[in-house]
């Protein structure tokens, strides 16, 4: 990550110096095209870079985002002002902070995306740029005369509108337990006046809502923070605390800090969608709730609160990796809780990690940034041991309690009953955990019943026709499933190829199987399982981890959603069904640092409040280096050796990775264009490029996919290095395409 900053921030600062021709508005559409066009001002004069503008565009209508500089080939290309077309019409939507420019320019630049690709990522909200839809509902009138006749749903629905506030015609006859015609008729006899609803507004967080009692170590933390706050420049601080030591707290202090200069705060979190506890500690703390900012937003609420980001009115957001591209004004922190979860990687259209583009934009805001975690990346690792990043350290628990006690439980030697997955020690530690009136929690991270299913009589295995990759079955839906591409199919009676019925069997555990074994051992526990695909809504989610909380549940089984963060009391058994399930990924330079993080932040669930908790991990490798390192606590031992590997094969961060990935409907097509471009790499003494190789998984929604890896050491200049190779490669034909991750996280 401390190599990003010297990628092109000075290069591209100074290109903005250079103004626009002054009868040309030159304009950025968010289509694949990394260049601006140029257009002629409307009739009020040219508007202000950031503006959005709709304009003509071939034979469409589209809207784009004026800049502040030619792009591209519209910088070296001039077009006759007689030949351009002028712009439709100015909107109203807030404009873009010129910092967002600079922004976009840069994350294009580092991921050789199309600008106009990450412009789209700012103009998320649609509903920001069509004329706003007041909504209406009604309010009593004071003074009105009852109506002749009168109903006990009349009264109820007359007293709940006597406090004045304007409800939606829905939600007042929901809260008068009555239907919406008795609402129209009390409109009708004059007691109640539809009237329009005023626009939501954002409640002001309170810095000095609450003041917090903290730990010695915790008081450490919160100063040191406090004074990168009030140093009002760049610094990167990385908040390396256990689980349960009150790392949301300490940088809780920092946003209080950073409202009291009237700045504005971004907290990003990899699971936005399951943060009912964060919130109702941010409300604890603040007196209100922060602004929500995630997927499961409708259209007008997305409009609403990208613009209340831009005037200032939201003063803390709360968002996954997309709200780091909103367009703040007054931006002056941002944390990246989590930070080392792979949730904040995009490989999607624009390939970007949200944990580096936020140091990027601190960098650019001149304001600090902490990144808090119990199992830090090795990259933030590397950066606070060398001093690039402070780092403060929360050593204990909040709580007092030890961490918990972990075992192996070796598979080799203590083996589950047959046809069962849980070994008999572990079944009995929940048992006695039961007894004493205490939850666990069985992790599996494997969504389903089954990952394959097979014919006992000829052996065929159901595979996704669409991908390399085996049908899991789901048996609450009573389907298999594909988890790459989404085709799903009902479970079949009988085997596709030899037409035996009955024959087809299920293989392995998924946890839906796991949860099928726990109530059939344990039918009088009340069971919990948390998986995203069978909890559809946030609505339900939050409410399943509210229960889990206030201890309404005896037995929580689920996958990694339950690594989160979150903070359950009465906690005290976590059991890791198959601890080996992440090191199978040899391919992966990653997959050892990933299973240490999600095993430690698993069994950290477990006696976070007053009774030393216990954690049981089910393995076949109990002498594995990650399995040793979890097991005795030893931290230090494994990164060190983590590092050490790390340095002596030059990955990240001591060497820089960059994939290439071809993808074909015909797998010979994919191998041959990827051997050309692979024969087409410019020569290079200290850069290498791997393969090509049959990705992983070879297969993905039909299409055929080869890869090329190229490394270098980390002072190599990897973008002017594959811009170059681009440059010597044919136009693609037909639906092949090529795609670049830079510092990739899947090596799939």
């Amino acid at each position: 990550m401390d190599n990003l900053l010297d990628l092109g921030v000075n290069e591209i600062d100074a290109g903005a110096n250079s103004a626009p021709a002054p009868l040309v508005v030159p304009v950025l559409l968010p289509v694949a095209l990394d260049q601006t066009y140029d257009y002629l001002p409307p009739d009020g004069g040219p508007p202000p870079p950031g503006s959005f503008v709709t304009v003509p565009f071939g034979n469409q209508t589209r809207i784009g985002i004026v800049w502040d500089a030619p792009c591209g080939e519209a910088s070296a290309k001039k077009v006759d002002p007689k030949r351009l077309k002028a712009i439709l019409e100015v909107l109203e939507a807030p404009a873009l902070p010129v910092i967002s420019l600079r922004f976009a320019e840069w994350i294009a630049k580092y991921t050789l995306s199309p600008l106009g690709m990450v412009s789209r990522m700012m103009m998320s909200a649609r509903e920001v740029f069509e004329p706003p839809k007041p909504r209406f509902g009604v309010t009593n009138v004071p003074g009105a005369a009852l109506p002749p006749r009168m109903t006990p749903a009349r009264e109820r629905a007359l007293e709940i509108a006597a406090d004045g506030l304007i409800r939606p015609k829905a939600t007042l006859a929901r809260a008068a337990e009555c239907t919406s015609g008795v609402i129209d008729g009390l409109v009708k006899a004059g007691c109640l006046v539809e009237a329009a609803i005023p626009e939501k507004r954002c409640p002001r967080p309170e810095p000095l809502h609450t003041t917090v009692e903290f730990s010695e170590a915790q008081e450490r933390a919160v100063e040191g923070l406090r004074s990168a706050v009030d140093a009002a420049n760049f610094s990167v601080t990385l908040l390396d605390g256990v689980t349960g030591s009150g790392k949301t707290e300490v940088y809780f202090e920092a946003v209080a800090r950073a409202l009291q200069k009237g700045r504005q705060v971004l907290i990003m979190l990899p699971e936005i969608a399951l943060t009912s506890q964060f919130l109702g500690r941010f409300e604890s703390r603040f007196g209100c709730a922060p602004v929500e900012w995630h997927s499961a937003l409708t259209g007008a609420e997305r409009g609403r609160l990208w613009k209340a980001v831009a005037t200032g009115e939201a003063r803390v957001v709360v968002g996954a990796r997309s709200g780091l591209f909103l367009p703040y004004p007054e931006l002056g922190l941002i944390v990246v809780d989590e930070e080392h979860d792979g949730g904040f990687k995009q490989d999607d259209r624009v390939n970007y990690h949200a944990r580096d583009m936020a140091v990027v934009r601190a960098h650019m805001g001149n304001f600090p940034v902490v990144l808090a975690s119990a199992t830090p990346a090795i990259e933030s690792h590397v950066n606070a041991r060398t001093g690039k990043y402070r780092h403060l350290v929360l050593p204990g628990r909040f709580s007092g309690t030890e961490l918990p006690k972990i075992e192996a439980i070796d598979l080799r030697t203590e083996q589950p009953d047959k046809g069962r997955w849980l070994a008999p020690r572990l079944v009995n530690e929940m048992a006695e955990c039961l007894e004493r009136g205490q939850q666990s929690l069985l992790f599996l991270n494997r969504r389903g019943y089954a990952p394959l299913t097979l014919c006992r009589a000829c052996g065929h295995r159901l595979e996704c026709p669409q991908c390399t990759a085996w049908l899991v079955e789901h048996r609450f839906k009573k389907r298999l499933n594909c988890h790459h591409c989404g085709f799903s199919l009902p479970v079949p009676d009988k085997c596709q190829k030899c037409g035996e019925e009955g024959s087809m069997t299920a293989c392995g555990p998924g946890v839906e199987r796991v949860a099928e074994e726990v109530v059939e051992r344990f039918p009088d526990a009340r069971v919990a399982l948390l998986s995203s695909d069978l909890i559809p809504s946030l609505t339900e989610m939050r409410e399943v981890i509210k229960e889990i909380e206030t201890g309404e549940t005896d037995i929580i089984i689920g996958t990694q959603l339950v690594a989160k963060g979150h903070h359950f009391p009465n906690l005290n058994l976590v059991g890791i069904v198959d601890g080996d399930l992440g090191l199978a990924q040899g391919a992966d330079p990653r997959a050892g640092e990933r299973t240490f993080q999600l095993l430690h932040q698993v069994t950290g669930r477990a006696g976070r409040a007053l009774i030393r908790g216990r954690a049981y991990i089910q393995t076949h490798l109990p002498e594995h280096p990650v399995m040793a390192a979890i097991i005795s606590g030893d931290r230090e031992a494994f990164l060190d050796r983590e590092i050490a590997q790390r340095q002596a094969g030059m990955l990240p961060p001591y060497g820089r990775l960059a994939a290439l990935i071809i993808s074909s409907r015909d797998k010979e097509t994919a191998q041959l264009i990827a051997r050309d471009i692979a024969h087409r790499a410019p020569a290079a003494e200290r850069l290498s490029v791997l393969g090509p190789a049959e990705a992983p998984i070879a297969v993905i929604r039909g299409r055929h996919r080869w890869r090329l890896l190229v490394k270098a050491p980390r002072e190599i200049d990897m973008q002017g290095y594959l811009r170059e190779w681009i440059s010597r490669l044919p136009p693609l034909k037909g639906d092949n395409r090529l795609s670049i991750d830079v510092d990739p996280y899947s090596f799939l």
